[in-house]
């Protein structure tokens, strides 16, 4: 058995391995960058080893420092997690060259599936059901226009080398093909270091399902059945669960042998998954890619199964066989997995960086797992991915584990950062989703049921607010008590003035409903809260260190939490974040573009490619500059007609959020 590993990764890939390592007695050793001098993995970890600068390339990708820390630290193993290393056939074998044992397939495995193209001619060899498409090394742009004509739109424009939603645009015609394949080929190439891409046919309405599969290095493979990864968004998972709903026991089986024999072409060991495309038509199903690794969504398999999945792999890479035949593997319940990510759904998930000033979650317990890397008070960085945390639900059935999800996400709770619980919870919510009516084109599908757009706060959740404001404001010492013995009158507040009579204020909030007062009267006992739409409550309660808002508003008794950054402050009750801003009329007013004057970086990022010059008309919606960000290209588009009349930086620059990027005048 292994005595020492070390994690090449970080977030909640390398807490969730120290997790196991530790429960089986086995000491672990995390890598950090400067970025992650002081995250939970470090602090987790036996020991802790820095190995570079912020950028994942000078650090977390640099197969040699990784390997000297294993040296150093006398690390007998190193589990790769997903993502950086993870199918590198290169660090694979690099491992075996230093003495250290790589927790994951040989390299010959990770070569054979690490190229697309490569994996659908073995599989088509093997006899695997393939998409229709070109998978052939000859990238001419001409003849792949030519192959895409002769698939049919529309085509899927794939990373030979990729995964995760990268590098993968879609085409609905021969007027945008090239646009989108040279989209495709920079992401390709600046996030696996190959530019090559296939082409498949864009199925309609399909769904994604993939097999679980693990093997031993005695020649033993067996599958631990599938999960349904269909709802996505840009071809990133959102939703995963298993086992897939209304999958035929036949498909099922087929689905797995199928995996297993993939697995068995290549000399697999370990964990992998096998993936597929399944039309529910006629439950006929299409290989897709081989992923030679642990995946993001591994949790739902271990919660059906009741098996670690990490143990499974430190145990085989010790030379262990596998724990269970095929017979001996049941499926017990139902598991659902949501990714709590720091993006605007709103704003075509733009991934979000910045501090998390408050994070919570429900208690973990039979039903409730939460896979997370971060605490309140850290970053979200531009360097990595913005996952916050998984939030994994079981229960006995699938109706029941949907409801323990709604439950869930109600009581996540995130400040700082603009995150996709809402979505998620519109998604749990969505009859379609309830029914099981999935396909990869779920979001897109029921787009605006799901993304609404934001709402204006009820009356009540005024009431809250001003009710926080005005306890946090006793707590903070700006009322004293004076004579009257009354903590809440406004002559004890040491803010200089008095009144004669009933002392009364405003307090202004703005949200998606523009500005709204909230008048207060302040009496012995509480205050008596004016409200927008006429009502008036009396209201007390108390506000706790961590922001437990216990309020009682015209008699009836809430409880909330309630969380200040400045003038914004987040009200989270009924399961429902509502974040409003205090106007503050002596607070400067925060600049605004000028009607058509300038086009800004929405988040930092690497200006890639200018896609008009100074002196262009264009019209609105035209693409103008592209950024490269988070792992992911982001294209800003003209906001109205108008004419470029000036650019103020070039491909290769590095640009801060908010900077003026293009000047732009509107017609």
């Amino acid at each position: 058995m292994l005595s020492k590993i070390l994690i090449a990764n970080r977030g909640e890939i390398a807490c969730r391995v120290i997790r196991t390592a530790r429960r089986m007695g086995i000491r672990t050793v995390a890598v950090y960058s400067d970025a992650d001098r002081d995250a939970l993995h470090v602090e987790m970890a036996d020991e802790a080893h820095h190995i570079g600068p912020a950028p994942a390339r000078e650090s977390y990708l640099r197969a040699d420092a990784i390997l000297e820390v294993a040296r150093r630290a006398g690390a007998d193993g190193i589990h790769p997690g997903y993502g950086f290393l993870s199918e590198n056939a290169a660090f694979a074998e690099a491992c075996a060259g230093a003495g250290v044992t790589f927790i994951g397939p040989p390299a010959s495995a990770i070569r054979a599936m690490g190229g697309k193209s490569e994996a659908k001619a073995l599989m088509e060899e093997a006899g695997v059901p393939l998409v229709p498409g070109y998978h052939g090394e000859d990238q001419d742009a001409a003849l792949l226009l030519r192959e895409a004509e002769r698939i049919g739109w529309p085509v899927l424009i794939k990373a030979s080398a990729g995964g995760g939603g990268k590098g993968m645009k879609v085409a609905t015609g021969a007027g945008e093909f090239a646009g989108q394949l040279a989209s495709a080929k920079r992401e390709a190439a600046a996030s696996f270091g190959s530019d090559r891409v296939l082409l498949e046919r864009y199925l309609e309405r399909p769904r994604h399902v993939e097999i679980q599969v693990f093997a031993d290095g005695r020649g033993d493979c067996v599958y631990l059945f599938e999960r349904d990864c269909s709802i996505q968004r840009r071809h990133q998972k959102v939703i995963e669960e298993a086992p897939a709903p209304d999958l035929p026991d036949t498909v099922r089986r087929a689905m797995g042998e199928a995996a297993v024999a993939a697995a068995r072409a290549i000399g697999y060991v370990g964990a992998g998954t096998v993936e597929f495309l399944y039309d529910p038509a006629d439950s006929s199903f299409f290989f897709m890619e081989m992923n030679t690794r642990l995946q993001v969504e591994h949790p739902v398999t271990e919660l059906i199964t009741g098996k670690d999945l990490v143990e499974w792999q430190i145990r085989v890479a010790s030379g262990e066989p596998l724990p269970l035949r095929q017979e001996d593997l049941r499926v017990n319940g139902h598991a659902i997995e949501v990714r709590l990510y720091a993006e605007d759904p709103d704003r075509d998930f733009l991934p979000q960086t910045g501090r998390l000033d408050h994070l919570s979650f429900p208690a973990p317990g039979p039903h409730v797992r939460i896979d997370g890397g971060v605490r309140s008070g850290d970053a979200i960085s531009i360097h990595y991915d913005p996952m916050i945390a998984k939030l994994i639900v079981w229960d006995h059935d699938r109706p029941a584990a949907v409801r323990r999800l709604r439950a869930a996400l109600a009581e996540t709770q995130v400040v700082g950062l603009t995150t996709n619980t809402a979505f998620l919870a519109a998604i749990a919510g969505h009859p379609a989703f309830l029914d099981a009516e999935l396909d990869t084109r779920f979001i897109e599908r029921h787009h605006d049921a799901l993304l609404p757009g934001a709402a204006p706060a009820p009356d009540r959740v005024l009431a809250l607010a001003a009710l926080g404001l005005l306890l946090d404001r006793a707590a903070q010492g700006r009322v004293t008590a004076a004579s009257s013995g009354d903590p809440h009158s406004p002559w004890a507040m040491n803010n200089g003035w008095r009144l004669n009579g009933e002392a009364e204020e405003a307090l202004t909030f703005r949200d998606a409903g523009g500005e709204r007062r909230v008048g207060v009267t302040y009496r012995r006992d509480g205050y008596g809260l004016s409200l927008p739409g006429g009502e008036t409550l009396e209201a007390r309660g108390s506000l706790g260190p961590d922001g437990t808002l216990k309020a009682e508003l015209g008699g009836v008794r809430l409880t909330g939490r309630w969380v200040r950054r400045g003038l914004e402050m987040t009200v989270f009750t009924g399961g429902v974040a509502h974040r409003l801003s205090l106007v503050d009329a002596l607070a400067e007013a925060a600049g605004h573009d000028g009607p058509g004057g300038k086009l800004t970086a929405p988040m930092p990022g690497k200006v890639i490619a200018l896609l008009v010059e100074p002196g262009a008309a264009v019209t609105a919606g035209t693409p103008l500059i592209v950024l490269e960000a988070m792992k992911m290209e982001h294209t800003l588009k003209a906001p109205k007609d108008g004419t470029v009349t000036g650019i103020r930086y070039a491909v290769g620059d590095q640009v801060e959020e908010g900077v003026e990027l293009i000047e732009f005048e509107s017609e």
